[in-house]
């Protein structure tokens, strides 16, 4: 029984990034152990004196392992030290938390010779498969070059942190609307239906669509039917009927939506009580440009906000910013080309683009932010268009999120399919966290944006390539 056990026990070893993602990430292998490599500890010092976005996060995971670790000696600390009570709570199984001193191992006991971190990382999780056997070592890390550079030299187990993954594949990731076949009467035939002013409102069975939540779009093959879940009241859904055609027919500072996915992000955007959009989809199907012309006419044409807030992840820009001429907004220019492209879009048809462009923006009140500087602010009556969101961690998407105020409303938009973080994946974005987390708030709305509308050309590339 002794050597079953032996075989079932596992020791994780983290790698810096998995801290970086995930401060306290450390107390979530339940009974397991888990080692940190000094080399980790000497990254995480580094970088919390940095002037990168995640220094924060490596000062919160410092302090939280100095709080488990300060009163154990040497010894207690190279040996482990229990992490009970910490985070899973006082009676369930908790494993121990040590420090493993990677420095001056031997060469014949190092299988990377050279003194790269990761190599040195790499080379501690060896050296205690061996000298831990049969308990099952695992290195944690997200950078996937590592992984295959572990694997490659010999290492049994590798993952990457999963625990905060809400989904295991995006196919499975909410799109904030649900289609039925053929047309949505045949499927709904008992309604209760009441007029609220020029509003129609269908009261449904929820067995039809158990899995429904608040802001969830409903459409019909047919195209005869198009709605919005209003609320949740028991066993029954508030259906807000908008009309296939009235959607379709929606429009915002000029611009007309071009299929339905489109028309339904753009009511979600209209809509002022919604504070969070959320656009996914493909390049090319809009995301940028609805989001914009839905800003400037709430802000321009119907005075309900004050100013437009750009930013977007931006992984270089940690470190240039500071050293680039100009002002911030200026610095931020190059980075929200995508913007002034899709101004220059709502403008095409002026005579003088490049006056009326800024003329909007002066009116707009149109500020571009990088997200380095958002932590501490409180955004009042504003609203922010965050683009590129699949870059960010669900940890760095919280400290925007959070720093809208009063009568603000948040636009992310992003690809899951271009992601360019080596730490991140479709799973792991903070993107796909948010869908997720957030699909049964009220004041949310999500809509995936399926189909590329930018030219032949970009669709048949998203197609084909």
């Amino acid at each position: 029984m002794q050597k079953k056990a032996a075989l079932d026990e596992k020791i994780y070893v983290l790698d810096t990034n998995i801290l970086l993602h995930e401060p306290l990430a450390f107390l979530s292998f339940k009974e397991h152990d888990v080692v940190v490599p000094m080399t980790v500890l000497e990254e995480l010092d580094y970088i919390k004196d940095s002037k990168k976005d995640v220094a924060r996060d490596a000062r919160v995971s410092i302090r939280a392992m100095e709080d488990l670790l300060h009163e154990a000696t040497p010894e207690e600390l190279m040996q482990g030290v229990s992490m009970k009570g910490l985070g899973a709570g006082e009676t369930a199984p908790t494993g121990k938390l040590s420090i493993f001193v990677d420095h001056g191992m031997p060469v014949s006991q190092q299988v990377f010779t050279s003194n790269e971190n990761d190599n040195r990382i790499i080379n501690s999780a060896l050296y205690l498969q061996k000298s831990q056997h049969p308990k099952h070592i695992v290195l944690v890390t997200k950078d996937i070059n590592m992984r295959l550079k572990a694997k490659g030299a010999g290492l049994a187990h590798v993952e990457d942190y999963r625990t905060d993954q809400l989904v295991t594949d995006i196919k499975y990731l909410s799109k904030g609307y649900h289609e039925f076949p053929g047309s949505f009467w045949d499927v709904v035939k008992a309604v209760d239906s009441r007029t609220e002013g020029r509003d129609t409102i269908h009261t449904i069975e929820k067995q039809i669509l158990p899995e429904a939540y608040v802001n969830e779009f409903l459409i019909d093959e047919n195209k005869s039917f198009a709605g919005v879940v209003e609320s949740i009241n028991g066993d029954y859904l508030e259906v807000l009927d908008l009309g296939f055609d009235r959607l379709m027919s929606h429009k915002a500072w000029g611009i007309h939506p071009k299929n339905i996915g489109q028309a339904m992000g753009l009511h979600a955007l209209l809509d002022p009580h919604i504070d969070l959009v959320v656009l996914t989809g493909p390049a090319g199907s809009g995301k940028t440009l609805l989001a914009l012309a839905a800003a400037l006419e709430m802000v321009v044409e119907k005075n309900m906000y004050d100013k437009i807030i750009v930013t977007r992840s931006t992984p270089e820009i940690a470190e240039s910013i500071g050293f680039l001429p100009g002002t911030e907004e200026e610095k931020m220019a190059p980075w929200l080309a995508a913007i002034t492209d899709s101004l220059e879009v709502l403008h095409k048809n002026d005579e003088n683009t490049k006056g009326s462009m800024s003329y909007i923006m002066e009116k707009a009140n149109i500020q571009f932010k990088s997200v380095n500087f958002m932590r501490g602010r409180s955004i009042q009556n504003a609203i922010v268009i965050l683009d590129e969101s699949q870059n960010l961690t669900a940890s760095q998407l919280k400290t925007i999120i959070t720093r809208c105020g009063e009568g603000t409303k948040l636009i992310c938009s992003g690809n899951l399919a271009q992601i360019d973080s080596n730490y991140l994946s479709a799973v792991t974005s903070g993107l796909t966290y948010l869908v997720e987390k957030f699909k049964n708030f009220s004041g949310s709305a999500t809509l995936n944006l399926d189909g590329v509308v930018r030219s032949r050309l970009a669709e048949f590339a998203e197609e084909q390539l």
